[in-house]
């Protein structure tokens, strides 16, 4: 049976202002006061492990230690059938480059590499999201979320971020990256594993 949440601060370990902005529209019935890690001045800790919960729980027990709150961390990112699930947990490490993170780039080499494995059509992918809820006596819950889709080129919108205009979710004819962000929210890998989260405990 999975813990209840009955305190009225959280904190979410990131320090992307978006991700924060959709959290907190997700949460926004259960009236929790939601801090982040640039709130806190928190750095980010290194993502040593090599699945999402384990980075999860890296991220939700760093702010939970920091700040003796409860804190609530994800980590997602996109597994490729045809590269054998690549590049999961290495998502946004395929993105850095000399001047930072450009997933352009990145996703103009994942359809290389595609191409150059003669990849079948449809080329089946999915987004991931791992959520860790994480309490100050070092109790953590763990919830897992995705989307199922494909793999199209040429990339397709500018909404979202990461490898969202080229990822089509299964059932839709648009990509991530075509979608309104809030349509997405509801929808997405992250959605998911919120919905269960929710259910496990808030609702």
């Amino acid at each position: 049976m999975t813990r209840r949440f009955v305190g009225q601060d959280l904190v979410v370990a990131t320090h992307n202002r978006g991700k924060l902005e959709e959290i907190a529209d997700l949460l926004a019935p259960y009236a929790i006061r939601l801090t982040s890690n640039a709130d806190h001045g928190l750095p980010e800790p290194d993502e040593s492990e090599t699945t999402f919960a384990g980075n999860a729980r890296i991220k939700a027990m760093a702010a939970m230690r920091a700040t003796g709150l409860p804190a609530l961390a994800d980590d997602s990112g996109i597994e490729i059938d045809a590269l054998g699930g690549a590049p999961g947990v290495h998502t946004a490490d395929w993105a850095e480059g000399p001047d930072g993170r450009d997933f352009g780039r990145a996703m103009e080499m994942t359809w290389a590499r595609l191409e150059a494995a003669g990849a079948a059509y449809p080329r089946r992918a999915r987004f991931c999201c791992t959520l860790v809820l994480a309490w100050p006596d070092a109790h953590c819950e763990v919830f897992a979320g995705v989307m199922p889709g494909q793999i199209v080129w040429p990339m397709r919108g500018d909404q979202g971020h990461g490898y969202d205009p080229i990822f089509q979710p299964e059932g839709f004819g648009q990509t991530f990256g075509e979608m309104d962000r809030w349509q997405k929210n509801r929808i997405s890998h992250r959605a998911d594993a919120f919905r269960k989260l929710i259910e496990g405990c808030f609702a």
